[in-house]
């Protein structure tokens, strides 16, 4: 049986971690052994980052609702309150939306959710 030499698939293999590491700082570029952890962790932080940015865009969603909506007199859980009552379902990326592009619409559901809040006593 032949004798098979590796030096083509581990050169592909260091050839694709470094492409990888293309951008990183110092000797994390162009040193395989580093380049191998700083791409290891890279993709740890990407893939947690992926999961993260989806709450950070609610955050700041449900934050542009409630500034929009303190202009109209409620409370950020009064409104949602007052459009799950009201039957309205449209999710926050498009209340977010509408509260800076669409003032009006915006009024008007705002409008719409206030009337079916119960009346404070």
């Amino acid at each position: 049986m032949s004798r098979v030499k590796r030096g083509v698939t581990s050169h592909a293999k260091h050839k694709k971690v470094l492409r990888a590491a293309k951008g990183f700082f110092g000797r994390r570029k162009n040193t395989i052994r580093i380049a191998k952890q700083a791409v290891e962790k890279s993709m740890q932080y990407a893939y947690r980052d992926r999961k993260n940015r989806k709450r950070e865009f609610r955050a700041l969603w449900i934050q542009r609702i409630n500034a929009a909506v303190r202009e109209h007199g409620l409370t950020y859980s009064r409104f949602i309150s007052g459009l799950i009552t009201a039957g309205i379902e449209v999710d926050r990326k498009v209340l977010s939306d509408l509260a800076i592009n669409e003032p009006a619409a915006f009024a008007a559901i705002v409008e719409q959710a206030k009337g079916h809040l119960p009346k404070a006593a």
